[in-house]
């Protein structure tokens, strides 16, 4: 690919959507899994006995494993939904930038 083919696909409106939406989703994804995460570790540090916390009288499973649970499936659910958008939205964007750098290499 030369310096040419890259500085017009980099001019391409298509591309700077694509970019600013995959970033912007990203960040809010990565942002949601370390409110999650820096939650816990929080409630680890403050106040460990709520995760300590026996689920029923008499229960050796604690409130802790259900939420390291949630943890695992939430951020198993937000790679799925990333993954979803990936391959809906930002892939017709990709899409439409390589349509415009063959129009746009024909002409």
């Amino acid at each position: 690919m030369t310096q040419e083919m890259i500085k017009a696909i980099k001019a391409d409106p298509s591309y700077r959507e694509l970019v600013r939406k995959r970033r912007a989703f990203a960040v809010r994804l990565s942002v949601a899994m370390l409110l999650v995460y820096f939650v816990f570790i929080v409630t680890i540090a403050f106040v460990p006995s709520v995760l300590g916390t026996p689920l029923s009288a008499g229960s050796v499973t604690t409130v802790g494993i259900p939420v390291g649970i949630f943890i695992i499936v939430f951020a198993f659910a937000l790679t799925g939904v990333y993954v979803r958008r990936a391959n809906g939205e930002f892939d017709d964007l990709s899409h439409q930038v390589k349509e415009n750098m063959r129009r746009d290499m024909t002409l």
